[in-house]
């Protein structure tokens, strides 16, 4: 008959199941991240080792527990049903770190596993139970509380190596150790709830089981298993230790080259020896617009980079160096799927692993934006940036060029510098803004001109073109060039509401007949242009050797006129102007001259055009504007006559940003009288409405009289009388030299004259030479006359003496 036994626990062996259920948690947190991070058959490995370890352990604590309590009777144990119970315990713990393994753990499956693995917890305890060969009773309250235990310490089990498994921080081993005392106690607390729910029973059939195992002997085996356990859990922890640090080196250096691999702006295309794609990062497809599926396993040649001929070589180089394996770089170009057009620089850089050549990177940049850039900045580099033309580093590359080609074939071809006239004004007048547009139209008009010419035009800077012209032995081709764009420039170009009339002056060097060198025809088509400027503009001119002669002489003379003030070697002349019915003397005009010490005497038209290229005409019009203000003053002061001084303005003097500053400075400095002071201006000075009348008007304001000059040769006359306050219009001596023989210029200074008077304005005729031409004018009411007929310009004292001798003096109304 059945009777129910107690026994009692070791403290000892309690204690000591709780740390083998810890050192198992442990050694199953730490294994779980190595079979995470592993891969092929090391993996299985893991699995295998891992699963033996932590079941090992788990088994071990729950046979220290039973062996804790002791009975009052011998205890045996049925050796199958204990090798099943290990069993149960190793195939929970390889459930455990399978489920743990994966990359993701969701509720669902956390639950299952969980389930499993508490099932064999339960299993591997109660079949341990089984294996005790004594009668045994379960109060089934207590079964069920054990195995709620047994499910609750699984899932927190396995969220835990979850969440350990790739946890390799400097504290890991801390939160590891924190997490194995509650695991240990969690399957502790199991064992031992389910050890509370057994009650055993003595009785005579426990023995009949043929294999048995005493208690003395699973001590035995359990103590051994545990020495296992931690030998296991002490190599893993050791092994794992070296392998997890060693896996994290691997690791970052990984994810360090994926991430400049993925991340790369360039392109990268890897290749195994034979030129076959193996991989692509997400540049390439963006860069070419291709799909990378397409092409993997495929040979590199299959991109198709050798889509443009001129490339061909050199992708044909790159699959040559799949197989040498040689570095390699160059620049290609490619068509997208779409037809865009990218520009390439492509790398090659071999692949080494342990002193083998085993592939290739290549690299592929796309340089589109940076090649445009690169071609603007060539562009700019010879180019003129406002007008699209040839600059003057272009220009002397394609001279060369020229020169070179002409002496292997013998040819002729034309070097030709045009400088357009009267450009100054507009830029002076108008500002650089409408300046610019007016180049810009000019250059179009030349480029116009050049159609069915071979040339190069270039802009060497302001208002200079130089044009190289291919031509005959005589320069056919250039002369007609030069009178085609001489007729395109005559007409009128419309700017600011206002048309502006302009010309060109051209001068041609031929190759090899004028010289042989870039300077040398440069220089002597500049001279010829000059010559044109010279003879009054508007032409063309082929440079002859007896122009050097002129060109040194200007240039000795613009030497000494940059010396000429200060050795008071300017002079200034008067010459009379006449009230044409009483004779009376009614104003003088100032003039200047230059006593060359050497040469004499020179008149205006030597020099001043000298003056106004090198810039000393301002020098010059500020010194003869206060020299005639002075000498005026004098002779008001002396008692001559209280009669005004006209003085030209030069266009430099005019557009200066302070001119009613600077007359009125003279008139104070000289003391005259602002109504005796008369400014000549030019049609040409007031081409910008918007600012010269403003200074027109201050000029007013101050009392000084404004006088238009050469009235009649521009092409705005009327609309300037109409805005600018003008005081006296003076007739062109144009009109006035053929007036008795020419009807048309006979009608044009009566209309002249007419208006005038209309408009209540004073209108003078210079220029006059004979008797004729001053009936003329008389008849046509011209009162006010200047010329040779009464006076020719006369110096200071001459003027004093001719006209301010007693008796004499010409009174003035």
């Amino acid at each position: 008959m059945d009777h129910q036994i107690h026994g009692t626990y070791d403290t000892f062996l309690v204690i000591l199941s709780y740390l083998i259920a810890v050192t198992a948690s442990y050694s199953a947190l730490d294994l779980a991240g190595r079979v995470n991070v592993s891969r092929g058959k090391h993996r299985l490995l893991w699995l295998v080792f891992g699963a033996m370890s932590m079941g090992l352990g788990i088994w071990s604590m729950h046979f220290v527990g039973m062996l804790a309590l002791a009975l009052p009777v011998k205890v045996l144990y049925d050796l199958s049903l204990v090798i099943l119970s290990v069993l149960f315990a190793i195939l929970v713990s390889g459930i455990a770190l399978l489920t743990v393994s994966r990359n993701e753990l969701k509720v669902k499956e956390l639950a299952v596993a969980g389930v499993l693995m508490a099932g064999g917890i339960s299993g591997m305890h109660y079949t341990g139970m089984a294996a005790m060969m004594i009668g045994i009773t379960y109060d089934k309250g207590l079964v069920i509380l054990s195995v709620a235990i047994a499910a609750t310490a699984s899932f927190a089990a396995l969220w835990l190596l979850f969440y350990f498994r790739k946890d390799q921080s400097r504290f890991a081993y801390l939160y590891k150790l924190g997490s194995s005392l509650i695991m240990g106690a969690a399957i502790a607390g199991m064992h031992y709830t389910g050890m509370v729910a057994a009650h055993f029973h003595a009785s005579e059939h426990q023995y009949g089981v043929e294999v048995q195992i005493e208690t003395e002997t699973l001590a035995y085996i359990i103590v051994l298993a545990t020495f296992l356990l931690l030998g296991i859990t002490l190599a893993g922890v050791f092994i794992n230790k070296r392998l997890s640090q060693k896996d994290l080196v691997i690791q970052e250096n990984e994810s360090w080259y994926r991430s400049l691999y993925k991340n790369n702006e360039y392109g990268i295309i890897s290749l195994d020896k034979a030129g076959t794609i193996i991989n692509m990062n997400p540049a390439v497809p963006k860069m070419i617009g291709i799909q990378a599926e397409d092409y993997l396993n495929k040979h590199f040649s299959a991109i198709g980079l050798d889509m443009s001929a001129k490339d061909k070589t050199k992708t044909d180089a790159v699959d040559e160096q799949s197989s040498r394996l040689l570095p390699k770089d160059f620049e290609t170009s490619f068509v997208q799927p779409n037809g865009n057009l990218v520009e390439l620089s492509v790398m090659n850089i071999p692949v080494e692993i342990d002193g083998k050549i085993v592939g290739n990177h290549i690299f592929i940049k796309d340089i589109t934006e940076e090649s445009k850039a690169k071609k603007k900045i060539k562009h700019l580099a010879y180019h003129d940036e406002l007008t699209g033309l040839p600059n003057r580093r272009k220009l002397n590359e394609r001279l060369d060029q020229a020169i070179e080609q002409s002496n292997r074939d013998s040819s002729t071809f034309a070097v030709m510098v045009l400088d357009i006239d009267r450009f100054k004004m507009i830029n002076d007048s108008l500002g650089h803004t409408y300046g610019d547009i007016f180049l810009q139209g000019v250059s179009d008009r030349i480029v116009k001109s050049a159609e069915g010419f071979e040339t190069t035009i270039a802009r060497m800077g302001g208002d200079e073109f130089t044009i190289l012209c291919n031509t005959g032995p005589e320069g056919e081709e250039a002369a007609e060039l030069a009178e085609r764009i001489i007729e395109a420039l005559k007409k009128p170009f419309h700017l600011k509401d206002n048309d502006f009339y302009i010309s060109a002056s051209i001068g041609t060097a031929l190759f090899p007949v004028h010289g042989r060198d870039a300077v040398e025809l440069l220089k002597k088509a500049d001279t010829a242009m000059y010559k044109v400027k010279k003879q009054g503009k508007n032409g063309h001119q082929f440079y002859s050797p007896d122009l050097d002669v002129q060109l040194l002489e200007n240039i000795g003379l613009e030497s000494d006129l940059r010396k000429a003030i200060e050795r008071n070697e300017l002079v200034v002349y008067y010459q009379p102007q006449f009230h044409a019915q009483s004779n009376r003397m009614i104003g003088v005009e100032a003039l200047v001259r230059w006593n060359h010490p050497t040469r004499g005497m020179l008149s205006p038209g030597v020099f001043i055009p000298i003056a106004e290229e090198t810039g000393l005409i301002y020098e010059i019009g500020t010194w003869v504007l206060s020299e005639a203000c002075r000498q005026m003053k004098k002779w008001h002061d002396e008692g001559g006559p209280l009669i005004p001084v006209s003085v030209n303005l030069s266009s430099h003097q005019f557009h200066q940003p302070n001119l009613v500053e600077y007359i009125v400075k003279i008139l104070e400095e000289t003391k005259l009288e602002p109504q005796y002071l008369e400014l000549e201006i030019t049609e040409s000075m007031i081409m910008d409405p918007a600012v010269s009348i403003s200074i027109l008007e201050e000029l007013n304001k101050i009392g000084t009289r404004i006088s238009l000059d050469d009235f009649g040769t521009g092409y705005s006359s009327l609309s300037y009388l109409k805005k600018f306050p003008i005081h006296k219009l003076k007739i062109d001596r144009s009109f006035i030299t053929d007036i008795s023989e020419n009807h048309n210029d006979k009608a044009i200074v009566a209309t002249i004259i007419s208006m005038a008077q209309h408009l209540k304005l004073d209108v003078i005729a210079e220029g006059i030479e004979t008797k004729d031409q001053l009936d003329i004018l008389t008849e046509n009411d011209c009162h006010e006359i200047q010329g040779y007929y009464f006076s020719s310009p006369l110096s200071a004292s001459e003027v004093e003496k001719t006209f301010f001798v007693p008796n004499r003096l010409p009174s003035y109304q």
